[in-house]
């Protein structure tokens, strides 16, 4: 069912990320992890719908989103970028295979790291953070969402590595087989992958050749 929100807040995270926060119908419901539908509810827009993961708790008063902007072509996350509080969206029922199963390994690329913040938050919030850790790889230093936050839960357990950049404090390679070798002890643990298509593939692919069970390997299908 389509719900019409206004947006309350509009703050930029990075150089080409928004996280824009929402009104909540009543009675909404989702987990973390999960996303939905989005439209802008303007002219030539209302159908043009994109898939976003809320970042935000369920028990919230509110949603959020950390959104991607990409200017190279004038579509939906273009017009997102110049929206401002007093807009509004047009949001679908809930949907989506990433959730909670129990302590192991979330591997991002890029965006993909969405799903992984409302869980993260959630886990937070519980006091359940435990041994869960994260692989998080981006193109520059620049690219990568909520550095501080995952270095202030996570501490040792972050690991961010950037394929076009070397600079300290992050690592400087392609998550491969040999990458994952080295950081993973444990491949009998839960795995969680989000990323563009072509990396979800292949990481799934190298954990199940190191022993990963692929019932564990969690990922949008």
């Amino acid at each position: 069912m389509a719900n019409t929100v206004k947006i309350l807040d509009v703050l930029s995270l990075t150089h080409n990320v928004k996280r824009i926060k929402t009104e909540k119908p009543n009675g909404y419901q989702f987990t973390p992890g999960q996303a939905t539908e989005v439209a802008i509810n303007k002219k030539d827009w209302t159908e043009e719908k994109r898939p976003f993961t809320f970042t935000s708790l369920p028990d919230e008063d509110h949603l959020e989103f950390v959104i991607k902007t990409y200017h190279d072509h004038k579509g939906v996350t273009n017009e997102i970028d110049s929206l401002v509080e007093g807009d509004e969206l047009i949001i679908d029922d809930a949907w989506g295979a990433i959730e909670y199963k129990g302590t192991g390994t979330f591997i991002a690329g890029g965006a993909g790291i969405t799903p992984f913040i409302a869980i993260f938050r959630d886990l937070e919030k519980k006091g359940e953070i435990g041994e869960n850790s994260l692989i998080f790889s981006n193109k520059t230093g620049d690219d990568v969402i909520l550095e501080s936050y995952f270095n202030d839960i996570l501490g040792e357990n972050f690991i961010s590595t950037l394929t076009h950049q070397n600079i300290e404090g992050h690592e400087n390679k392609m998550v491969d087989m040999d990458f994952l070798k080295r950081h993973i002890e444990n491949f009998t643990q839960h795995f969680y992958v989000c990323g563009p298509d072509a990396m979800v593939k292949d990481v799934s692919k190298y954990l199940e050749m190191l022993g990963a069970n692929p019932e564990g390997i969690t990922f949008e299908k």
